[in-house]
Formats: structure tokens, sequence, C-alpha cells
């Protein structure tokens, strides 16, 4: 039998812990996000519900009613037996309803923190890993910048992305960065590389990775992070332009 569980290394942002006052709508906001937005691939099977509990620090039936929520928005789909579990289904337009939705209700000084707190994390990551990066990092560091979705694959560029800036971070050795980068991720991310792709980015970003995985080989501290901030600032200014258009959208709709 094929074992179609997650890997929860490059998703775990998703499972991090939830705020204190956690329930299930916190529950199925982060999940349902990360399902919609296309962070988590189409397909895989979710973790039990013990060990989502566990992972968001809340009580069973708290995960049990959130997977209810998600499988009446058809974002997942339960089966029952043996391999059977609670496993993603990606809506149809990749993310982009979702995307706009929470960029209609976030401010341009959000943005601009947003923008501004990322390009510290990324390039303090890249100007770390620079320094201290050994072949094994620079071999995967280099493998994950030359990867590219495949165009049926909606959930790609966020998966892809989210890996690398993932390992960058790993390779930084800074376990509070890599922290930090996962909160970016569940915050941000997707909104990022969803709205980078849609504006005909994807091709760009693979070269940006390529860019920064090169300066990170070279041991080259300096360029490496202002390759990072350069990646970061083109992923925002592409927020921005599809921000204009969703609060446009917003007021429009509003009597």
């Amino acid at each position: 039998m094929v074992d179609r569980s997650l890997p929860l290394g490059p998703y775990a942002a998703v499972f991090a812990p939830l705020p204190a006052e956690g329930r299930a709508e916190a529950v199925t906001r982060r999940l349902g996000e990360a399902i919609a937005l296309g962070l988590l691939p189409d397909g895989c099977m979710l973790p039990h519900e013990g060990d989502l509990a566990d992972r968001f620090g809340v009580a069973t039936v708290t995960v049990r009613e959130a997977l209810g929520a998600l499988r009446e928005a058809d974002l997942i789909v339960t089966r029952r037996g043996r391999g059977g579990g609670s496993f993603v289904r990606s809506p149809a337009d990749g993310g982009r309803a979702a995307m706009l939705a929470r960029l209609a209700h976030l401010g341009l000084g959000d943005l601009r923190d947003l923008a501004d707190h990322y390009t510290a994390i990324s390039g303090r990551c890249a100007y770390l890993a620079a320094e201290r990066a050994d072949e094994d990092d620079l071999t995967r560091l280099h493998r994950l910048a030359a990867q590219r979705a495949a165009p049926d694959e909606p959930g790609g560029i966020p998966r892809l992305e989210g890996n690398f800036h993932l390992e960058l971070a790993a390779v930084a050795q800074s376990a509070r960065l890599t922290r930090e980068e996962m909160a970016l991720q569940r915050q941000a991310g997707p909104l990022l590389w969803l709205a980078h792709a849609e504006a005909g980015g994807a091709a760009a970003t693979t070269a940006a990775h390529e860019r920064i995985a090169s300066a990170v080989a070279g041991g080259d501290p300096g360029t490496a992070r202002a390759r990072a901030e350069d990646h970061v600032s083109e992923l925002f200014d592409s927020v921005r332009t599809l921000h204009r258009h969703a609060r446009g959208s917003r007021t429009r709709r509003t009597p």
C-alpha cells in the first residue's frame, strides 16, 4: 500500500500550536487557508485527529468539529477503513478566491509591515547560510532552487517556494530564524507566492532561487542577503498589485 501520509517537514508551519483562544473555528481557518492557498498539496493525508489535537493544543472533539466544517466546504474528503483518513481536496481555482478574500481585509500598512519583516528574516537567513553552508547543504539548496512546478499543479508554486525558504533558514543553522520563517509562511507565505505566480512570476522565482543559491555557494554573505531581499521585494510587489484589485472589488460590492 502506498503511504500518502503527509511528511510534516515542509508543512510544519501549518501545524504549529494555535493561540490560547484556539477553537474549532481557528483550526478550520488555519487548515482551510493552507488547503485553499495550496500550502497543503492536493491528495495528501492530514495527520490523524489525535495528532492534530496535540499539535494545535486543542481537544480532539475540537479537531473533529473543524474537520467536519472542512468536509462541508469540500476542502477535505474522509475515507474510512484500512488506509483511511482525511485527504486534502484543493479548490479548482488554485486558491485565488481565498487569496483575494484575505487581501481584501488587509490594510496597506499591514502589507508594508509584513514586507519589512519578511525581508529582514530572509536576508539574514541568506547571509548566515553563505557563512555556514557545507557541501550537503548546498546540494539540497541547489536542487530545490532548480525545481519547477508542473503547469497542472495549482499548489506547486507555494510548495516549491515554501520548501526553498525553509531550507534556506535551515542552512542558516539558526533555530530562531527557522521558527520566524515558519511563522511568516503561515501568516503570509501563500499570499506572496500565489500572487507572484498569477503575475507571471513563476519563471522569475526559479531564477531568483538559483541566484540566491549561487551566492550562498560562493560564500558571499552580502550578495546572498541582497538577492534574498530583492526576491522578497518582488513577491510583495505582486501582492500589492492584487491587493489594490481585491480592495477595489470589495469597495464596489459594498452598498
